[in-house]
């Protein structure tokens, strides 16, 4: 498949973190070509969300196992199911939107292993997948597109609401107030910001620092999906109701959401306070300690006062 202008992704990262069935080889150094095996991949990627196990000839029917199930394996099937195979995925039981127009594709070399968030081969092939993104309308607002930062293999995965002013200029998750405190958050769970990874439930900043809005959501989860399909972390902390709700699919208040585990992707999932509303809400740290002290025992770190 071509990503951008001339450069082909690896086949086994598009099916695995995309969680797609694509064909062997997609061929073509034009821009259109570029085009359609996006939305192509988009599709699939839909159609694999749907429950569909297989997809008749000639693309040759593959199937694997979410990375991070317990006892899960890499190759195992996906459940057997009938769905009807023309049905998009659906968010609490609303049918998805139609697809939406492809980004502008990158231009050869335009994202290397050493920008943020692309760590790794696998990071780098759905960074070049979403491209210059206008898939939403958050596009034209935004300053920089906000992948994501951090180890490319780390046990311990973050997920934020979206970028606010100061990532939207410097292209990096949480780097404002809120960052500051959730990187002194990190470090007391004995971890360095580097060690772990990084991401947000939409990767441009939405107008006056708005909640993300269901349309934009839909369009960025295939890719925060991916990103933790890649990084394949032992266990995600969702910050704050947007990002625990949107994953979960679960309105329950965060408050309540919050200090128990949960699942998304095959991974466990531990809700808890944001920490810009930490900011403003002091008394609450406690809480939210309480909640990374039960994500340390679950990846064996030695408990902290």
């Amino acid at each position: 498949m071509i990503l951008g202008a001339g450069r082909r992704a690896p086949q086994r990262n598009v099916r695995e973190y995309f969680g797609g069935r694509v064909s062997d080889e997609v061929r073509g150094e034009t821009t259109l070509a570029s085009e359609i095996a996006a939305e192509a991949l988009r599709h699939l990627a839909w159609l694999a969300d749907a429950g569909v196990a297989e997809i008749p000839a000639p693309i040759p029917s593959h199937v694997h196992g979410e990375p991070g199930a317990p006892g899960a394996v890499r190759g195992a099937p996906l459940a057997t199911s009938t769905p009807n195979p023309t049905a998009l995925p659906t968010t609490n039981g609303t049918p998805a939107p139609a697809p939406t127009p492809p980004g502008k594709p990158a231009p050869a070399g335009a994202y290397s292993l050493s920008d943020k968030g692309c760590g790794s081969p696998e990071l780098l092939v759905i960074r070049e997948e979403l491209g210059e993104c206008t898939r939403c309308k958050l596009a034209p607002g935004r300053t920089r597109l906000v992948f994501g930062v951090g180890n490319p293999r780390a046990e311990l995965l973050f997920v934020g609401e979206g970028p606010g002013a100061d990532e939207d200029r410097q292209g990096e998750p949480f780097v404002g107030r809120a960052g500051q405190l959730l990187t002194k958050m990190i470090e007391a769970m004995g971890y360095r910001r580097e060690d772990v990874y990084i991401a947000n439930v939409v990767k441009c900043r939405p107008p006056e620092n708005r909640n993300p809005e269901p349309d934009e959501m839909d369009a960025c989860e295939p890719f925060l999906r991916a990103q933790i399909r890649a990084v394949g972390p032992k266990a995600i902390v969702a910050l704050g109701k947007i990002a625990a709700q949107t994953l979960l699919r679960d309105s329950t208040p965060i408050s309540r959401l919050r200090g128990r585990w949960a699942t998304y992707e095959g991974v466990r999932l531990m809700p808890t306070f944001h920490p810009a509303y930490l900011l403003r809400s002091p008394e609450e740290k406690k809480k939210a300690w309480e909640d990374l002290q039960l994500v340390m025992k679950a990846l064996g770190k030695p408990p902290r006062r």
